[in-house]
């Protein structure tokens, strides 16, 4: 493997500039999740130079094979999310976003292009290696249901079904030319939380006649905030967030409705189910003991994400073996999520992270921000450490 190493190595260096080309394009045009139409057919058109011949999956996606020798010996997927967020660009550069209000904010532009120069290296290497490299562009990333769950629904992991499915991103905590990864359990679900409190509304200075809402709802967060609390077991990290309270009244006036948003993350699949329950209970059995009623709607968003802990092993020296082990970096949990844990539930996955910041601390931006870009660098070292990754896997017995 020590030859394939160097080759490419070098062949990820020498395409850098295309790599970044391509990179620029896709976040010159960004798309909002469901609509990668035109991101689908750029992607497409890249792979049809390499010889490959991807097929749409999932409206906007698309799924394509690699074989080298003895293709059916094992398969890895390799996968990419392409969609884009409802954010205005701040960033002054010359690729920056020609969709207004649309923005690569979370660098998906990186993973498609990033999928596509290891794509283009791997073509150059068929012969060298056994097996198959399904080629995984995905839709939908940020918005529940996620393109993860359709593909998955559509058979992206039959014929052939992947022995592994690995997946890269951007991770601005760390500088470029560095990786992140973490075995196990590694990232939160996600539910999104829709509650409407309904009473009688009236005159602010005549309570007693009405059914305040507003003290209602003001229980209610509280309430669930110490659900969570007291009801959680210590050791299961969970978060449950409102970020959007609506009660249209005024300084005298209370409203008969009010709507609240928020989210429940959490890294225990079976606490999930239980806390939804509770959550239910909670709102209900409240709002009647105040004279309103309660209704809650909860959207279910992502599983927990898995990192196989005999895949993130075999990535782990394999990324050590590609950077240097000063350059793989052992990092914490997050609440955040992604749909990619879905394929985390069907096949043994590793979903790790790619330095994205300069040296000098620029790029420093989190995702979703509008001013998120990244270092250069990152777009070198992202499709060969893919590449790589999927020999090695192809490699295992």
């Amino acid at each position: 493997m020590q030859h394939l190493l160097s080759r490419i190595q070098e062949l990820a260096a020498a395409q850098a500039a295309d790599v970044v080309a391509q990179r620029h394009h896709l976040h010159a045009h960004p798309e909002l999740s469901f609509k990668e139409f035109e991101t689908a057919a750029f992607v497409a058109a890249e792979l049809r130079k390499l010889g490959l011949e991807p097929q749409p999956i999932a409206t906007t996606g698309l799924v394509a094979h690699i074989e080298g020798r003895n293709p059916g010996r094992r398969t890895v997927a390799l996968r990419a999310d392409m969609d884009a967020l409802p954010i205005q660009e701040q960033n002054d550069v010359p690729y920056r976003s020609q969709n207004p209000g649309v923005m690569h904010a979370c660098g998906h532009d990186v993973h498609t292009s990033s999928l596509l120069g290891a794509a283009r290296i791997l073509t150059q290497l068929r012969d060298e290696f056994e097996g198959t490299i399904k080629l995984m562009f995905q839709p939908g990333e940020e918005l529940v249901p996620g393109g993860a769950s359709i593909m998955i629904k559509e058979g992206v992991l039959e014929n052939p079904a992947p022995q592994s499915v690995l997946g890269q991103h951007v991770f601005p905590q760390l500088p470029a030319g560095k990786v992140g990864i973490h075995a196990g359990r590694y990232m939160a679900s996600a539910d999104e939380l829709y509650l409407t409190v309904r009473g009688k509304g009236g005159h602010g200075a005549m309570p007693e006649q009405n059914i305040d809402t507003v003290l209602v709802a003001a229980n209610l967060i509280v309430a669930a905030q110490q659900l969570v609390s007291r009801r959680a077991n210590p050791k299961i990290p969970s978060v449950l967030s409102f970020g959007k309270v609506i009660a249209n009244g005024a300084t005298n006036v209370i409203p008969n409705e009010v709507y609240i948003e928020g989210t429940f993350r959490t890294m225990d699949e079976a606490w999930r189910e239980q806390a939804h329950v509770h959550l239910r209970q909670l709102c209900e059995g409240l709002a009647a003991a105040m004279g309103a009623t309660c209704e809650l709607e909860i959207r279910r968003g992502y599983p927990c994400l898995d990192n196989d802990l005999t895949v993130t092993a075999r990535v782990r020296a394999a990324m050590v073996d590609y950077l240097g082990e000063d350059n793989v970096v052992d990092i914490d949990q997050w609440m955040a999520s992604e749909d990619f844990a879905f394929y985390s539930q069907q096949a043994p996955s590793c979903f790790y992270r790619l330095g994205t910041r300069a040296l000098d601390g620029r790029f420093a931006s989190s995702v979703h921000t509008p001013t998120f870009d990244v270092e250069a660098q990152a777009l070198t070292v992202g499709p060969g450490l893919m590449a790589w990754l999927a020999l090695h896997e192809l490699a295992a017995h």
